[in-house]
């Protein structure tokens, strides 16, 4: 099963299928850069590809912060770079959101600390995400002048457009309960209790069927940019090919037998 040491990031697995992807720039606060954006694109690719890997949990290294946002040295490279080299940067910075965002495999926040800019993206591409009730978050792009560009698809699909205009337009930090209030965070735990949560939560997603699982994440994100009726000629169709997979097949076995389907984690 994957096993990833790179520059910035790090990912290892356990033997239940569990990848832990580690944002691994403590000293710089889990800052991103091109760097840690490639690195997040790789990872994302061979974890996508890897069927060993059933669950991945996204956190960062150190106890102060997830991801601070954009590198200082990053930052002031683009202010020196011309437009088109600007512009391959913002892309790729969507490009990796992108890659995350369509994982098909649960994606946990481990949200272990502060988390601004493009790390409230990150966080706003998870599928279930648990913050500490220490941290903070802000979306401070326009304090600088600039505008979240690259991660508002993904930030004001999770938290609504209401929510966004009253963080975004301010640039104001807020803290977890508000994170929660809004939807950035599914939950809020105090710090040493994180990765006993976590803990749970992945066991709870051990429990579902990995190519079901694939299935749904597809699903959900057709029907939720497809009309009704769009929809309702989509969702027979897959309900029709989920029933001939294997694990359908399976799962219905197990279910009239009343025995514990291949997939499932024994506890």
């Amino acid at each position: 099963m994957t096993q990833l040491t790179l520059e910035t990031i790090s990912v290892t697995t356990d033997d239940r299928g569990v990848a832990r992807l580690t944002l691994n720039r403590p000293e710089k606060h889990n800052a991103l850069n091109d760097v840690m954006i490639a690195d997040l694109r790789h990872a994302a690719a061979v974890l996508g590809a890897d069927d060993g890997v059933r669950i991945v949990v996204l956190t960062g290294a150190g106890a102060g912060a997830f991801c601070s946002g954009g590198d200082f040295n990053w930052f002031k490279s683009m202010a020196a770079s011309d437009r088109q080299t600007r512009s391959k940067g913002s892309r790729e910075l969507a490009r990796m959101l992108g890659d995350l965002n369509s994982l098909p495999k649960p994606l946990i926040g481990r949200i272990n600390g502060a988390a601004y800019g493009g790390g409230t993206g990150m966080i706003s591409v998870c599928d279930y995400t648990v913050g500490v009730t220490s941290a903070r978050f802000g979306l401070t792009e326009v304090r600088l002048g600039l505008i979240p560009a690259n991660i508002s698809p993904f930030v004001i699909k999770r938290m609504g457009e209401a929510n966004a205009r009253a963080v975004m337009l301010s640039g104001a930090l807020f803290d977890a309960n508000h994170a929660a209030k809004i939807g950035l965070l599914t939950e809020t735990v105090d710090p040493a209790d994180l990765d006993g949560r976590i803990d749970e939560i992945v066991e709870n997603h051990l429990q579902a069927a990995p190519g079901a699982v694939a299935m749904t994440k597809e699903l959900i994100a057709y029907v939720s940019t497809h009309s009704i009726a769009d929809n309702l000629l989509y969702t027979g169709d897959r309900l029709a090919d989920a029933w001939e997979t294997d694990e359908g097949a399976a799962g219905i076995a197990a279910f009239l037998g009343k025995t514990t389907p291949p997939w499932r984690s024994k506890r």
